[in-house]
């Protein structure tokens, strides 16, 4: 996922919002035979979180603010959550000035997702630890300052990588960093908080059915108007934004993937993608391009993509199927597809006849 920096390339902006809002794209519409009043879906869209953040609600609005309350929240998360510097009041940005020093007092949203992240990690066997920041740094991936760091370089930084140093009081609502030099980035996980919250203001308004999509992260409520359920697009990793090899049917579910197409750039005819092994310092490489985790909260989702894709398939896929009401489609280079044991033809179909779906038996049943 991406980092919560806004592009320094603003420039990019128009094209961000017209290849991003199609990264899931929405098929099928409603039947014209159905009996359930519809109303015109309306669209309000807006670059935040570095990202774009689009709302959809399929429902009659009788709060006109709705969007704006909305963008609002999502806003004033980025703002406490944010790693750049044009905002100098982020909790995270101080945590970061002081580490190794103090404790910084920090707001309960900004706990929860901290406190989420760190269960995350352990979870994952450290694979996703958002205290990858000093080597995000080193390989600025995203922005046109890409490059590869050399090995002294790396091998500096990655003892400042490790989870268990960031320590989290919850009686007084405050974070330390053990090491002076540590960075928390929470570009990982602070999308899906979002989009949540996001969720949380719709319903309050009344909106049943509606779609959020923050930059791929894609919440969808409910059904569709007529009861039949949402049909997202999956990305395909190897074409353009907008351009699926398969379908994902959701019902009250978010859809958060993770892949080496995202972010990436090339040196020395090498490509080198966004998602950075805390254990390597370098991007992880294990034969997958794509894991895509479908569940209930899009925070849950946006913590589980990124360490489920470094675990790699076996461990991923292991580590998937011991948490209910959460599935994973992975996708490899060789665009082999696998599932785990949620997925079957009444919820995902491939529609690129280039993917083939495997059918080996999952590690571990729910």
């Amino acid at each position: 996922m991406q980092n919560l920096r806004p592009s320094s390339f603003k420039s990019r902006l128009l094209v961000m919002l017209i290849c991003v809002c199609l990264s899931f794209s929405l098929v099928g519409c409603l039947s014209a035979e159905t009996k359930v009043k519809e109303f015109e879906p309306v669209v309000e869209t807006t670059f935040l979180m570095g990202t774009v953040a689009k709302i959809t609600i399929y429902d009659e609005i009788k709060d006109k603010e709705i969007f704006q309350r909305v963008f609002d929240r999502l806003t004033d998360i980025e703002q406490r959550m944010t790693i750049n510097d044009d905002y100098p009041n982020s909790e995270i940005i101080h945590l970061n000035k002081v580490s190794g020093k103090e404790f910084v007092k920090i707001n309960p949203d900004t706990f929860f997702v901290l406190e989420k992240a760190k269960y995350f990690a352990e979870l994952s066997q450290g694979k996703f630890d958002i205290t990858i920041g000093p080597i995000v740094k080193l390989w600025n991936i995203g922005s046109d300052n890409a490059r590869v760091p050399g090995i002294d370089e790396i091998n500096e930084k990655l003892p400042l990588v490790d989870y268990h140093d960031l320590i989290l009081d919850k009686d007084n609502s405050s974070a330390k960093l053990n090491q002076e030099g540590m960075v928390v980035d929470l570009g990982a996980i602070a999308k899906g908080y979002a989009a949540d919250e996001a969720v949380k203001i719709l319903k309050e308004a009344g909106i049943e059915h509606a779609i959020v999509n923050l930059g791929g992260n894609i919440v969808a409520m409910n059904t569709k108007p007529d009861g039949s359920l949402w049909r997202l697009g999956l990305q395909d990793p190897y074409e353009i934004r907008g351009k699926s090899m398969g379908v994902v049917l959701l019902n009250d579910q978010t859809l958060v993937s993770s892949g080496t197409y995202e972010r990436y750039f090339e040196e020395d005819g090498k490509v080198y993608h966004h998602l950075i092994d805390p254990d390597t310092g370098y991007p992880g490489e294990n034969g997958l391009i794509s894991v895509s985790i479908i569940t209930k909260e899009s925070v849950n989702a946006d913590g589980l993509s990124t360490g489920t894709f470094l675990l790699g398939l076996e461990e991923g896929m292991k580590m998937i199927e011991k948490i209910p009401d959460t599935e994973a489609i992975f996708v490899t280079a060789d665009k082999k597809v696998y599932v785990t044991s949620g997925i079957n033809s009444s919820n995902f179909e491939i529609t690129n006849p280039d993917y083939h779906l495997q059918t080996t038996p999952s590690p571990e049943a729910k």
